[in-house]
């Protein structure tokens, strides 16, 4: 008899998960080329960095680091109840968004069950539903963005989550709110919406508002957002919930104890209240998207129009070896082709500054 390898012992979904793959960290490419001089545009990070009262308000709590965080994480969660006008029974804290869209999976996924999702969505919504065993019903992209009619139409009677994000990762695409609100509104009771905005700070066209005054005409719609983007905490891993009291009990069950640490408990809390840094964040990324953009259309590429802190740019050819060249200038960029993207690279937007580092590396690179 052949004895099992460790992999045949794993549980079916996860035998043949593919993890997660990050961009490309700095330290990683300075190790391979030897560079000094390396921008990262890969991951939609902050690149004015953390709110300075953010990092003053973790110098604090230093002091602490031998004891346990507040398991419950209370004062965070009174600031954000205060900033949106729920309670804070209504808010789940977690290690960043991602770690919220997994406690929905674990708790709410059996293999019998399916979760509905878009093309060229967040790749995490297929990897926790493979995790669980779900089927996974993947909807073709209408533009690169969602087809709410489509998705609506692939809901069955097995379907337990539906996952959207808005604006979604990689391609930026914005729903119109009133689209949006009308397909949450369509889906049966036993369907958890979970609205994935971990972009939301940076959406400014008319017509995407606020999505928490939903909370109140329905209870199985979940938001996720983050402090990891616009917030510059990305290091620090805070993310979190908004949704109906119940919802947020059920998810608080299966919630780790301690997720969150002191320091990003404490640096999360100082940096939502900085809203001169927030509004320099978005000035900084308005002038990034125009810089980048008009870099593009003076290279004569096309790009997705983006919503969030990044734009995807289809360079017109394979988006892997132009990706390659540039990490050989020291610019770190983010391949989609996982994605079903392989003409595209996504850029984050960074300072004015490395934005021109990046579109004179990509014009030398296309030559």
């Amino acid at each position: 008899m052949n004895k099992p390898t460790i992999y045949q012992l794993a549980v079916a979904g996860v035998q043949k998960l593919i993890p997660y793959k990050a961009g490309k960290p700095i330290e990683e490419l300075e190790r391979e080329l030897g560079l000094t001089q390396i921008i990262k545009l890969a991951s939609n990070e902050n690149p004015l960095g953390p709110s300075p009262k953010a990092v003053t308000a973790m110098q604090a709590a230093l002091a602490d680091l031998a004891l346990y965080p507040d398991g419950s994480g209370f004062h965070l969660k009174q600031a954000l109840a205060a900033k949106y006008g729920l309670d804070a029974s209504q808010i789940t804290l977690g290690n960043g968004s991602n770690e919220i869209l997994e406690l929905v999976a674990r708790a709410f996924l059996t293999p019998e069950l399916a979760v509905v999702f878009s093309q060229h969505a967040f790749a995490v919504y297929p990897l926790v539903t493979q995790a669980v065993g779900a089927t996974a019903i993947v909807v073709p992209a209408c533009d690169y963005g969602h087809d709410l009619a489509a998705m609506a139409a692939a809901v069955t009677a097995q379907t337990r989550l539906v996952f959207i994000a808005n604006p979604n990762n990689p391609t930026g695409t914005l729903l119109a709110q009133a689209e949006l609100e009308a397909f949450i509104a369509a889906l049966p009771e036993t369907v958890i919406c979970v609205l994935d905005e971990a972009y939301f700070e940076f959406v400014q066209q008319a017509g995407g508002g606020d999505s928490i005054a939903w909370l109140q005409k329905y209870p199985n719609l979940l938001i996720t957002r983050t402090f990891s983007k616009a917030y510059g905490l990305a290091g620090l891993r805070v993310g979190y919930s908004l949704s109906s009291p119940e919802l947020a009990d059920i998810l608080n069950r299966v919630r780790q104890p301690f997720n969150n640490n002191s320091l990003a408990l404490a640096a999360a809390e100082a940096a939502l209240a900085d809203s001169e840094h927030l509004h320099n964040t978005i000035s900084n990324n308005s002038e990034g998207m125009l810089q980048l953009t008009e870099g593009f259309k003076a290279l004569g590429l096309a790009w997705i129009p983006s919503a969030g802190n990044f734009v995807a740019v289809d360079i017109g050819r394979e988006g892997l070896p132009v990706y390659d060249a540039l990490l050989h200038k020291g610019v770190i960029v983010r391949p989609v082709a996982n994605y079903e993207m392989p003409n595209f690279l996504r850029i984050s937007i960074g300072t004015a500054a490395e934005n021109a580092v990046f579109l004179q590396a990509l014009a030398d690179v296309l030559r």
